[in-house]
């Protein structure tokens, strides 16, 4: 396993696992790219113009990362669009008390960090996980040897491969319609 990102100050950064956030991205194109095909005039143009920036907003939003340092835990977007994306938070260690799992509806179990009065969601969909839970657990002094991620990587490879596939045949069926005009 290769050791996560790190600086100076003993910050490790873990940012989406790229199986998650590339299905994401594959699945918004496989959605809405065939939208502007199907507007007349001018209002094909908006769509396009929507699809791209809808596209620059899914992308922000799957460039969420988390930071670990000596100070606390940090959840939150690429610097690259902190200006966009204003979501995110941090607890200092000293603020973390407890790990408190919850059943999901569709059987699965999230893990909320309670630091005071306040609950935040435990990042399960991060790079190098079990890694990022070895650290957490070690600064929280937290038990983390029940933490699972939220979903097996095999939904999303399921869904990665329905969404390149419908992708795959939106843009036949586009070149076939460009030749027959």
């Amino acid at each position: 396993m290769s050791e996560p990102p790190s600086n100076s100050d003993g910050l490790h950064v873990y940012p989406m696992a790229p199986l998650i956030r590339s299905t994401l991205v594959l699945l918004y194109l496989a959605l809405v790219l065939p939208l502007p095909a199907f507007a007349n005039g001018p209002m094909r143009l908006w769509l396009l113009v929507m699809v791209v920036l809808g596209l620059v907003l899914v992308l922000a939003l799957v460039s969420e990362r988390v930071e670990l340092s000596t100070e606390g835990l940090r959840v939150g977007p690429a610097p690259w669009c902190g200006g966009v994306l204003k979501r995110g938070w941090q607890l200092s260690w000293g603020d973390v008390k407890a790990l408190v799992p919850v059943g999901t509806s569709q059987g699965g179990r999230v893990y909320y960090i309670r630091g005071g009065s306040q609950a935040h969601l435990l990042p399960q969909r991060v790079e190098r996980f079990d890694d990022f839970l070895v650290r957490f657990s070690s600064a929280s002094g937290l038990e983390t040897s029940n933490v699972q991620r939220l979903t097996p990587p095999w939904t999303y490879q399921v869904l990665a491969i329905s969404s390149g596939l419908m992708l795959a045949i939106e843009l036949l069926a586009g070149l076939r319609w460009i030749t027959q005009l």
